[in-house]
């Protein structure tokens, strides 16, 4: 009888738990259950550890140039010399081809880089403010005339790698700018529809309609192609963010509208009124929070929708435009199939948005599925 006793009493325990526990707390129990999502997670939170830093992250200058250098393959790492563990990277030789003028590469294995991490390099400024020469990763030789190029160069002898880690930083911003304006104004218009009804119901649900009538690339394309071409990569940014935001708001908007629908006829919003709480106090302290974890988990899938449809206007040279970097700037170098079949290295942008994206979706499911704790 005692032993049939401790299972029950561990189960009690933990029945009290899960019933004082807050939402929050549920709702991370069972998305820590979700164990693709979580790795998911920590993918995103090492690009998002780029995008606080990607010069600490980069080899190199982005934007340093060297005709010399174009085209240079990749240097593969090896972990081991002999039987010791110490990074290297083979050297790069290169030699001219008579007939095509075309710089041809090869690895010399007998030439060995060491490869060598927190080294010195170029200077940048910390977070934008404190300056320093430390660098993730580098050459480790003491002269500093030794170059690594762990992805290749393009065109222009450009690192693709430094390249590659400022890129990260501009879509994967964009794509959360882009989705907290988006939040803003799909609860902001959605919740005003659902609360007050009449006419700034009517109003609201037949401006979504037009915005989700419209062929959304046509829209993209005539606002983008509207932006003077002698304005900054920063303001480029901003008013790209602001079209994204603009067409991605409705959906949302209609979500919140049915909640609020729902919500404003329920006992505890009737008590708030009558208790003589503010309608702004209502919404955003009785209403808004019942159902915030649908408003997390749609916002995490939406966006690698915004961080792709960024990636295509600068892919088409309608979005962030050079010297601006971002992932579709970088897959504009691998437009045509004599470049992609010089140096296919130049793709890797294609499979960085494909990782976040993925990794942007499981932990969308992982917080939708966690979203209702209750559910079996």
């Amino acid at each position: 009888m005692a032993a049939e006793a401790v299972p029950a009493v561990a189960v009690n325990v933990a029945e009290e738990r899960v019933s004082v526990a807050s939402n929050w707390r549920l709702v991370w129990w069972r998305f820590r259950k979700h164990r693709l999502a979580l790795l998911s997670a920590l993918v995103l939170i090492g690009l998002y550890l780029v995008v606080l830093c990607p010069e600490f992250f980069s080899t190199q200058d982005p934007e340093a140039t060297d005709a010399r250098l174009a085209f240079m393959p990749v240097q593969r790492v090896h972990l081991f010399d002999g039987a010791r563990l110490s990074p290297w990277v083979p050297g790069v030789v290169g030699k001219r081809n008579p007939m095509t003028l075309r710089m041809e590469w090869r690895a010399d294995e007998r030439r060995k880089i060491p490869v060598g991490f927190f080294t010195g390099g170029h200077a940048y400024r910390l977070l934008g403010v404190v300056p320093s020469r430390l660098h993730l990763v580098g050459a480790a030789s003491t002269d500093g005339r030794d170059q690594i190029h762990l992805l290749g160069t393009d065109r222009l002898g450009r690192d693709q790698w430094s390249r590659l880690v400022h890129g990260t930083r501009t879509s994967m911003t964009i794509g959360l700018v882009a989705v907290a304006f988006s939040v803003v104004l799909g609860v902001l218009l959605g919740g005003i529809s659902g609360y007050f009804g009449g006419l700034a119901d009517l109003v609201i649900q037949r401006a979504i309609e037009l915005l989700q009538s419209l062929p959304t690339i046509p829209i993209w394309l005539a606002l983008t192609a509207a932006l003077p071409r002698d304005w900054t990569p920063q303001q480029v940014f901003f008013a790209i963010t602001v079209i994204l935001s603009l067409v991605g708001w409705t959906t949302l908007g209609r979500e919140v509208r049915g909640r609020f629908l729902a919500l404003r006829e329920e006992d505890f919003v009737l008590a708030a009124e009558l208790a003589g709480a503010s309608r702004r106090r209502i919404i955003l302290r009785h209403m808004v929070p019942t159902f915030l974890s649908h408003i997390i988990a749609t916002s995490t899938l939406a966006i690698p929708v915004m961080i792709i449809n960024e990636t295509s206007l600068s892919f088409l040279g309608l979005g962030i435009r050079p010297p601006a970097i971002s992932w579709g700037v970088l897959l504009q170098e691998a437009q045509n199939l004599q470049t992609l079949a010089l140096a296919p290295w130049l793709l890797m942008p294609g499979l960085l948005v494909i990782l976040a994206v993925l990794a942007f979706n499981l932990v969308g499911d992982g917080l939708r599925d966690a979203a209702d704790p209750y559910s079996q």
